[in-house]
């Protein structure tokens, strides 16, 4: 990777390795992340997407490598990282208002907190309005559904004002009807903030529907000859491929022919065996996605002009 793209980038890593014992877990991993981007990393179970997301939160430490956050070595765990699990981080005893005032209240000092107790409390009322809680800060969490305490975990992190908000399988403890109805309001909540997302999930569908851009961790590798072997090391980024323009709107991600496009790629690339990986070239001349993305960048335009 250039000076020119690190320079440029919010989030950098660079030939990072993780090893536990004598295991390597991620090996020699490099990426690169615009602010604003909303990527996406899939990979079988057991690859190290976690692992990486643990290491970009500052919970663990690479063995070799370095990440990068504005420029700057990324230190433990800090609000600069913004983190949303599957299991929810809520405090039982506490309302939605008071569980997304508990970060300020654990990061401030005490006469900080009382400096700006008004001044956090209408901060916390506004993201609980961007995540459509506005009408539920006296609840306490067993009263809400599982779709609406994820969306009072997205709040918990917003209002510490993250550089990147890392997500890992947020949605994947969710019934399908509220998983996709969240998709849709996290996309939304993205383009309406301009936030920076680095999300893992085991779904590729969600991966696509999702992202600006899709990332494949995988234990296979390129040998000499081109081919792909499966070796006990670490994963690889095997894939990491941009999404279209087109993709980045809502609206064109509602539509029958986006759903076509989500599974000509499965087609192209099974996550959950990536033996098909090979296969993955979203921008290849033969590729179902390139024709797709004509379609869609025809249908956007005319939705605008319309």
């Amino acid at each position: 990777m250039t000076d020119s793209i690190k320079e440029k980038s919010l989030l950098w890593i660079e030939d990072v390795y993780k090893i536990y014992g004598d295991k390597v877990v991620l090996d020699d991993i490099d990426l690169a992340v615009a602010a604003g981007e909303f990527v996406t990393v899939v990979g079988p179970s057991g690859c190290g997407k976690s692992t990486l997301l643990r290491l970009i939160l500052g919970q663990e430490f690479p063995t070799r490598g370095t990440i990068l956050l504005e420029g700057k070595p990324i230190g433990f765990a800090d609000p600069s990282r913004g983190i949303v699990y599957q299991r929810y981080s809520l405090f039982r005893n506490r309302t939605v208002l008071g569980n997304v005032l508990e970060g300020p209240r654990l990061s401030l000092s005490f006469r900080e907190r009382r400096k700006r107790k008004n001044e956090l409390v209408e901060e916390a009322k506004h993201f609980l309005e961007k995540v459509n809680l506005a009408s539920d800060l006296a609840k306490y969490p067993h009263e809400l559904s599982g779709g609406m305490r994820q969306r009072v975990a997205i709040a918990q992190s917003l209002i510490m004002k993250p550089k990147i908000l890392l997500m890992d399988e947020p949605f994947g403890a969710l019934d399908p009807s509220t998983r996709q109805s969240m998709q849709l309001f996290l996309l939304e909540l993205w383009e309406d903030l301009g936030m920076t997302i680095f999300f893992v999930t085991h779904d590729l569908h969600e991966a696509v529907f999702l992202g600006t851009r899709i990332i494949v961790l995988s234990h296979q590798y390129l040998d000499d000859r081109g081919e792909y072997r499966h070796v006990k090391r670490g994963a690889k980024v095997i894939a990491d491929h941009p999404l279209s323009a087109t993709a980045k709107s809502v609206d064109v991600k509602k539509t029958a022919e986006f759903g076509e496009l989500i599974e000509d790629i499965r087609m192209e690339v099974d996550a959950r065996h990536t033996k098909h990986v090979k296969d993955f070239n979203l921008k290849h001349p033969f590729s179902w996605r390139t024709l797709r993305d004509e379609e869609l960048s025809s249908h956007d335009t005319t939705q605008h002009e319309s």
